[in-house]
């Protein structure tokens, strides 16, 4: 049976010198308002085990639209067109769609797609300097939030990796690779539409 973790369901090369990871990030906001990369997914449980490897593509337009595809070992899809999450599991011909709302605010999505108002979701500081990346740690305010902690490391004002600590002790590691910034990307794909043979569950 596939282990099935979806990161926004339990729900991107500088030079500039930053002086921490916080700083990073605020900058980060303001020079990105649309993004697309490459991404690797790493699922570790609370013994530091390997559960799940994963990759895909992302692109979002902040704030609220987002589109993560999972390519690999299994196709899903995932889409906020800024009033709604889709999620499309390919091989289960399913979609699960939830009211985005406030629930992006304190998700690990809005610090990527999310509003310029970071600092009313999270608590931010810095967290050091380590494999040449500046980090910092966001704490969400909202205490029934299912994430403890993230973590997001910073080349200059790239965002290179996430780490994600969630409630039951497993931890996802993101990586990205190939960030452009400020594309122009079409509307179309933070439109979602399902298919006619997939089952629809909706909040």
């Amino acid at each position: 049976m596939k282990i099935r973790i979806c990161l926004l369901s339990i729900l991107l090369v500088s030079g500039s010198v930053f002086a921490g990871g916080v700083d990073a990030l605020k900058a980060f906001i303001s020079d990105t308002r649309t993004a697309r990369a490459d991404f690797s997914q790493t699922v570790f449980d609370q013994n530091g085990r390997v559960r799940q490897k994963s990759e895909g593509t992302l692109a979002f337009s902040r704030p609220g639209k987002f589109r993560w595809v999972y390519q690999k070992p299994y196709e899903q899809l995932i889409v906020g067109d800024g009033t709604r999450l889709w999620i499309y599991d390919a091989d289960l011909e399913q979609v699960t769609v939830r009211k985005l709302g406030d629930a992006l605010g304190s998700s690990p999505a809005a610090l990527l797609a999310g509003s310029n108002e970071i600092e009313k979701f999270f608590t931010l500081k810095d967290a050091g300097t380590s494999e040449g990346l500046e980090w910092l740690e966001a704490s969400p305010r909202d205490k029934e939030s299912t994430f403890e902690a993230v973590r997001m490391g910073f080349d200059g004002n790239t965002l290179v990796a996430m780490e994600l600590k969630d409630s039951f002790g497993q931890t996802t590691l993101l990586k990205f690779s190939g960030m452009v910034k400020n594309p122009v990307l079409n509307a179309s794909e933070f439109k979602f539409t399902p298919p006619k043979n997939a089952d629809v569950i909706s909040d």
